[in-house]
């Protein structure tokens, strides 16, 4: 019996281990995540403060980081005051692509500068996408609002709704953060209990 106890002690304990250290890697995760929603925005403000222009839509960007630096040509109008493209663009000519670029090249983020390397586009802590729009045609969801909108894609529910606790109202559907399950124009999830933990979902965040 004291064998047995024994044996059923340590099996607890190592239980608790486990548990524990899942628990850590969890908050690790979504501490992360909610960097990645919090350090874009000092990005831009960063760039626009140094150059007076926005990363990606730098009319000048050769000038300001060196012949290194591409200049976008599309989607919109270089130089316009917007980031113009979808938030996922893998088109290496849009202004929401070139945006990693410039904001790398100016010191303000990590990463590769050469737009052809696979790792070039970011990806969040659970290997989504990253990324950032401001352009009106290519808002990722229904009604969300904000001079510049940061998306993060492939967030297991219980995460997404942390970050809108955390960082909004809790409430998917209003706010500056919304949570949808479509990339492009879809509508936002109507409630906290519709969002399932272990689904993944879009979460935006509108500036």
């Amino acid at each position: 019996m004291i064998e047995i106890a024994i044996v059923l002690v340590i099996i607890g304990l190592l239980l608790a281990g486990v548990l524990k250290g899942q628990e850590l890697i969890n908050s690790a995760k979504f501490k992360n995540l909610a960097g990645d929603f919090k350090s874009i925005p000092v990005f831009i403000y960063g760039y626009q403060d140094k150059y007076k222009a926005l990363p990606g839509d730098d009319a000048n960007a050769q000038l300001h980081l060196g012949p290194t630096a591409v200049q976008a040509t599309t989607p919109g109008t270089v130089g316009n005051g917007a980031i113009e493209g979808a938030w996922n663009s893998i088109i290496t000519t849009d202004e929401s692509f070139l945006f990693w670029q410039h904001v790398r090249l100016a010191g303000f983020g990590p990463g590769s500068i050469v737009i052809t390397d696979p790792s070039y586009l970011p990806k969040n802590t659970l290997g989504g996408s990253i990324g950032v729009t401001n352009s009106s045609t290519n808002f990722p969801i229904t009604g969300i609002k904000g001079t510049y909108v940061v998306c993060s894609d492939s967030i297991p529910g219980k995460f997404a709704k942390q970050l809108d606790a955390m960082l909004d109202d809790g409430n998917p559907a209003t706010g500056s953060l919304m949570i949808s399950t479509v990339t492009i124009g879809g509508a936002p999830m109507v409630d906290t209990a519709h969002v399932l933990d272990d689904n993944t979902y879009l979460v935006c965040m509108g500036y």
